[in-house]
C-alpha cells in the first residue's frame, strides 16, 4: 500500500498531466483549478494544496515537458556523427504538429513567459541549455562557429513547429539537407 508521500508524488503528477492537456484543449488562460481537479480525477482543494496558483501549476508543466523534450533531442545527439543527427532532429519533429497537445503547451508557455518572471527565467535556462549542448556536440565533431550553428538549428525547430501549426504541409525533413551541409562543411 502507498505511502502518503507517494499518493502525494502520484497526485501531483496527476495534476501536471491534467494540466498540460487542458491547455491543448482550451488554451492556457482558460484552465481552472475545478477543470485541472476533474481532468486529474482528485478534489479541487489539492490543486492548491500542491500549487500555489493555476499559474504556478501550468509554469511546472510547461517546464516539465519542455526538460523532457530538449533533453530528449539532445541525447538523441550525443553519440551520432553531425550530418546523422541532424536528420534525426528533423525527423523527430515530425512528431509535433503544431496543434499536437505538447506543441500547443510549448507555445502557450513562450507566449505566457512574457507575464510570468519565473516560467520565462525556466524557459530559457532550458533553451539555453540545449543550445550548449547541441554546441558542444557539434563542437567535438568540428563543426565551425558551433554556437551560432546550435543557435541557427533551435530557432528553425521552433519555428518549424510554429509553421506546421498554420500550414499542416510543412515537413521539417526537408529542411534537414541544407542544415546537413551547414555541419559538414
Amino acid at each position: 500500500m502507498p505511502n502518503s508521500a507517494d499518493r502525494g508524488r502520484r497526485t501531483r503528477e496527476q495534476l501536471i498531466d491534467a494540466a498540460a492537456a487542458l491547455v491543448g484543449e482550451v488554451g492556457w488562460g482558460a484552465v481552472t483549478t475545478r477543470l485541472v481537479a476533474e481532468r486529474a480525477g482528485v478534489n479541487a482543494a489539492l490543486v492548491h494544496y500542491h500549487f500555489s496558483s493555476v499559474s504556478e501549476l501550468l509554469a511546472t508543466a510547461a517546464l516539465q515537458h519542455a526538460t523532457r523534450i530538449l533533453a530528449e533531442s539532445a541525447d538523441a545527439l550525443r553519440e551520432t556523427p553531425p550530418a546523422e543527427g541532424v536528420e534525426r532532429v528533423f525527423a523527430d519533429l515530425s512528431r509535433f504538429t503544431g496543434t499536437d497537445p505538447e506543441s500547443l503547451l510549448l507555445t502557450e508557455a513562450f507566449l505566457a513567459a512574457h507575464r510570468l518572471p519565473e516560467l520565462r527565467e525556466g524557459l530559457a535556462a532550458l533553451v539555453a541549455d540545449f543550445r550548449a549542448r547541441v554546441a558542444d556536440w557539434l563542437r567535438a565533431s568540428g563543426v565551425r562557429d558551433a554556437d551560432a550553428v546550435a543557435l541557427l538549428l533551435s530557432a528553425a525547430l521552433d519555428g518549424l513547429v510554429l509553421h506546421r501549426a498554420l500550414d499542416p504541409s510543412v515537413d521539417p525533413r526537408a529542411v534537414a539537407g541544407p542544415f546537413r551541409r551547414l555541419v559538414t562543411g
